[in-house]
């Protein structure tokens, strides 16, 4: 890697990381825990995240020392080891780095106010900014990046304490309130130039606002200065939901303006609050197509820490095939069968049962339980899971949805069936409360089916969430959903390859109507190929088919198997039937040669209806043969 002071006279564009709290939050550490503190604590976590967003694209991350000074600690009791957490925040990034990144010393205001707005004079400021910049230095930084600055006198002094000690490169980033000015009233062409001339070597903005706000900022101080600016907005600003702040900028909308901040001449992008490794990766991509980072950085694609690296070292984690036949099967590419059966509408369980009795007479390898589906209220997903295990002795393949449960409710809930001996689990997002009988119901979704995907995959590894040892670790056979027809399928692909990565074993799909759109997708995830479970719905009359194509999430009856229902059901209710079971059984022979294995719903649980559809795979095995 080139030293960052000769990057800087090239004229590439590069990518900072995001946020560090929102994503340490989102790993569950509380917000009274003192984030800078987990550089002592919790290192390990530190450096995953510093991993995540290294392979999202960031060609430099900022150490995890934004609040670590010592009136900012002392609030903690903290101030005696301010050393120590910044030498380890920079050594922790160091190691996340190596060849792939540089590392910024991350330094944010006093916490306290100066003259001539506080007690503090200027001298003891700069020598409060020294005490946390020796430490940074002696950890290995690259730079220093300044950052979240309302106040000109204070960034002054911050910039004072780092000439005294080194020549390394300064990003110096100020904050500004919706109005376009710190909210000292300071206007973004005085402090640029103030900044200018103190000697910053990048002038920029962070935190505060969202990315239109800084925009317009940005075109005003690029016409003071010809030092490099740089942008990390908030993703927007924090909006109250239900008396939660959750900030609301996708990364699709980040991204869009990442191309404008460069147009503005911004030459480093990132993000703050609310940022995440998805943000960062659309921003890298659109930084990426205006500026190929092959061209100004040695930078080799790298991988996180994976879960197996930080695993304890007295676990042992139980291979795939261990964890239940239906994980035997797969990992051996066998072909699996299975039907999906809703969970019971009250409490009285012996008609389901009864009828998943006829799965495991017929030789079913599993029955899938869905959770909530289209946000309906039924019996637990995971109690009716454990009654089939238990009562019919077949195994169950839990779905398990992030809408209903905070972070504390699913990890108790996943421990829980753990150890009540549940193996197979489907892990979902969930659909929207409103689209059930009870649309004042509130949803949680803590995180989506991607992060419930990594934390199933480090219980596997004997670790909660935090990375804190659990003990003895969890068998799960973890798979996913797809959906072959997304309307936006890049981004169901993207999602797909993160879940992949995160740890799924299996995926299923949505129900299948359009074979070739289902083989067009599979030839588009080969790169990143699991067993692939595909979904079949036997249509039983027009009507059926209607409302799976109009009212069901991701799923498309295609305009030709609706002619074909519609003609049929004019006919009688049975012709029907037999149209959507003929119609189920073709589309399983027609891509039984490149899936690993088939889901058949159980329209208004007629087991027996979709049992009929397996036929399909004796004909297939006869062709075969």
């Amino acid at each position: 890697m080139l030293p960052f002071r000769e990057l800087l006279e090239s004229d590439g564009i590069h990518v900072v990381d995001g946020a560090m709290g929102t994503m340490l939050y989102a790993k569950g550490i509380y917000i009274n825990r003192c984030y800078d503190e987990l550089n002592l604590s919790n290192p390990d976590l530190v450096r995953e995240i510093h991993c995540e967003y290294i392979k999202a694209g960031a060609d430099i991350i900022e150490t995890n020392t934004f609040g670590a000074t010592a009136h900012n600690l002392q609030q903690y009791g903290l101030e005696a080891n301010l050393h120590e957490i910044n030498v380890l925040a920079a050594k922790i990034a160091r190691e996340a780095a190596g060849e792939r990144a540089y590392v910024a010393g991350a330094i944010g205001p006093l916490g306290l106010r100066i003259e001539p707005y506080g007690p503090t004079s200027f001298d003891e400021a700069k020598d409060l900014f020294k005490a946390q910049a020796i430490a940074l230095l002696e950890g290995g930084v690259d730079l220093f990046c300044l950052e979240t600055f309302s106040d000109v006198s204070e960034i002054r002094q911050a910039i004072r304490a780092l000439r005294e000690l080194c020549d390394l490169p300064i990003i110096a980033q100020m904050t500004i309130m919706t109005d376009g000015n710190t909210v000292f009233g300071t206007t973004p062409e005085i402090f640029t130039e103030r900044l200018d001339q103190w000697g910053a070597d990048v002038i920029g903005l962070n935190c505060g606002v969202g990315p239109a706000i800084i925009l317009n900022a940005l075109e005003k101080m690029r016409a003071v200065t010809k030092k490099k600016l740089s942008a990390q907005p908030n993703a927007g600003l924090p909006r109250d939901v239900q008396g939660r702040q959750f900030y609301m900028c996708s990364p699709e909308y980040m991204s869009k303006f990442a191309k404008r901040f460069i147009q503005s001449g911004a030459k480093f992008i990132g993000g703050c609050c609310g940022t995440t490794p998805a943000h960062i990766k659309l921003i890298s991509d659109a930084v990426r197509a205006a500026s190929p980072r092959a061209q100004r950085i040695a930078f080799t694609p790298g991988t996180p820490a994976h879960v197996d690296e930080i695993t304890p070292a007295d676990i042992k984690v139980v291979p795939p095939e261990e964890r239940s036949r239906w994980g035997y099967k797969i990992a051996r590419g066998e072909f699996v069968t299975s039907v999906e059966v809703l969970p019971p509408k009250g409490v009285d369980s012996k008609k389901t049962l009864d009828s998943i009795r006829l799965l495991k007479d017929a030789g079913v390898d599993g029955v899938n339980i869905p959770d909530g589906a289209r946000a309906q209220s039924r019996m637990s997903a995971l109690a009716t899971a454990v009654l089939v295990e238990q009562q019919i002795g077949i195994e169950s393949v839990l779905h398990y949805c992030c809408r209903d449960r905070n972070l504390l409710g699913m990890m108790s809930d996943l421990l829980g069936a753990a150890g009540l001996g549940l193996r197979n689990i489907l892990v979902i997002t969930g659909d929207p409360p409103k689209m059930g009988p009870y649309p004042d119901a509130t949803a949680v979704f803590d995180i989506d089916s991607i992060g419930l995907t990594n934390m199933v995959n480090k219980l596997n590894h004997g670790l909660d969430l935090g990375n804190n040892p659990i003990g003895e670790p969890t068998a799960f056979c973890i798979g996913v959903g797809v959906n072959p027809g997304a309307i936006n399928l890049d981004e169901e692909i993207k999602r797909f390859e993160w879940k992949v990565e995160a740890g799924a074993q299996y995926a299923i799909t949505q129900p299948v109507f359009d074979t070739d759109q289902l083989r067009d997708f599979l030839k588009r995830i080969e790169h990143v190929r699991i067993p692939v479970i595909a979904g079949i719905w036997p249509l039983v009359s027009y009507r059926n088919a209607e409302f799976l194509h109009n009212e069901v999430p991701g799923v498309r009856v295609t305009p030709s198997i609706m002619d074909r229902m519609r003609d049929a059901s004019a006919i009688s209710k049975e012709a029907g039937r037999d149209e959507g079971l003929k119609i189920a059984r073709e589309s399983l022979l027609e891509v039984r040669d490149v899936i690993q294995g088939v889901q058949v719903s159980a329209p208004f649980g007629n087991v027996k209806y979709a049992l009929e559809v397996f036929g399909a795979l004796e004909e297939f095995q006869q062709a075969a043969s």
